[in-house]
């Protein structure tokens, strides 16, 4: 089945601008496959492949009964769930080449519901009135390319031709470029493994990816920034990597300790729960992440900061912090079925977590060693290293052993 660009949105609003898009993507020869997901009307200018009732009932409702309340937020919410559902249904029929979606508040939201369902790689973008915001809520951890749309998507005139124009040309190019793209192909053939990593830890993992990838692995490096762990647990999840480099863990402590870069509550699982080879150290564990100085909370004004930049303000961690943050990372470890190494460096756990360096702290590394230590399963190996974690020797004992990991079978393989 050749697979289509799915165009998803309300026909009976933006008929109009839908039906250029898809005259647009079919003269660049790109196959089209529309869902409606409009909630007040019947399409007029086309009819699309699935109709607005086939995603309501999707979404647990139809489209009579929604109408019937009149109550735009039931709707919304119907239609967001009902889009995921429909555009999983198409992926896992092998029809999605990649997804076109615009609008505004509304429209953007039920289009990023559903490209957020899809697997990372396929082509995504989304024309959109709130594209010049936060646009963390509709992109989640998911490659969403959101254009600004400029002007309200309300009738086609010169610029909005411009824009659809540039939106489905990019859409298209993506499409077919991925269909003959020969040095993609060749990287998909290796053993991808992830690797997360901060500035603090970047001497750290930059040797560990190269010493992976002279080995001949494919290396795909995360920002540990709350959004940067998430993608990488999801990418696990979806099979997309087969190994972990789990250098820097410190979104753990804004988890704990409620700083900005938090990956959730379920942060460091998924590569227990997909049994896949892992070492893990303790980067950045030393610091709490907060934006300028004015929006730390003053509950934390007596603590210590490091102003990392005039965005990015940074608090040390204390001792009964590093404990608990010990306790947590090996009960996330032990629930796990992974094979898995932990790499401890008694001398530091980050560039500013060393002798003379503002967040020194023997004490708080104590009770992280210590909190990992008693709590740590006996069958997982606890490595322990009388250096920084930016030292060559610690890099190299993580690339090691993760190597040594990749050649083991991997359970349930």
């Amino acid at each position: 089945m050749r697979k289509k660009a799915i165009l998803i949105g309300a026909l009976d609003t933006k008929g109009q601008e839908y039906l250029f898009v898809k005259t647009t993507l079919e003269a660049c020869g790109v196959a089209t496959y529309v869902v409606d997901t409009g909630i007040l009307g019947e399409p007029l200018l086309f009819q699309p492949d699935v109709t607005a009732n086939e995603v309501a009932r999707a979404g647990g409702a139809s489209i009579e009964e929604l109408r019937r309340l009149n109550d735009r937020g039931t709707a919304v919410a119907v239609m967001t769930r009902g889009a995921a559902e429909v555009v999983t249904a198409l992926e896992a029929q092998g029809l999605v080449g990649g997804i076109f979606g615009m609008g505004g508040t509304a429209g953007t939201t039920v289009a990023a519901s559903a490209m957020q369902a899809l697997p990372i790689g396929v082509p995504k973008l989304l024309v959109s009135t709130v594209a010049s915001g936060n646009t963390r809520p509709y992109v989640g951890v998911k490659d969403i390319m959101m254009m600004y749309s400029v002007i309200d998507i309300a009738g086609m005139n010169r610029l909005s031709r411009r824009i659809l124009s540039n939106a489905a040309y990019a859409l298209a190019g993506m499409i077919q470029q991925q269909e003959s793209e020969q040095e993609l192909a060749e990287s998909e053939n290796k053993t991808t493994i992830g690797i997360t990593m901060f500035g603090v830890t970047t001497p750290c993992a930059t040797r560990v990816r190269e010493k992976l990838e002279a080995n001949g692995f494919d290396l795909l490096v995360f920002h540990a920034t709350g959004t940067g762990g998430q993608a990488m647990e999801e990418l696990v999840k979806a099979g997309y990597i087969q190994g972990v480099a789990d250098i820097t863990t410190t979104e753990l402590a804004d988890e704990l300790v409620g700083g900005i870069f938090t990956a959730g509550p379920n942060r460091l699982e998924a590569s227990g729960a997909a049994g896949i080879p892992q070492v893990v150290s303790v980067g950045a564990l030393d610091m709490v992440n907060f934006g300028p100085p004015e929006t730390v909370p003053d509950r934390f004004k007596d603590r210590l900061f490091y102003q990392h930049n005039p965005t990015t303000t940074l608090m040390r961690t204390t001792v009964s912090e590093n404990s608990e943050l010990g306790r947590i990372l090996a009960t996330k470890l032990n629930a796990g079925s992974a094979p898995t190494v932990v790499v401890f460096p008694k001398a530091g756990v980050s560039l500013l977590d060393m002798d003379s360096k503002p967040f020194e702290g023997k004490e708080q590394r104590q009770a992280l060693y210590d909190g990992i230590k008693q709590n740590l399963r006996s069958d997982i190996l606890l490595i322990e290293l009388e250096h920084d974690i930016n030292h060559p020797a610690v890099a190299d004992i993580i690339a090691d052993q993760l190597l040594q990991l990749m050649q083991q079978p991997v359970k349930g393989s």
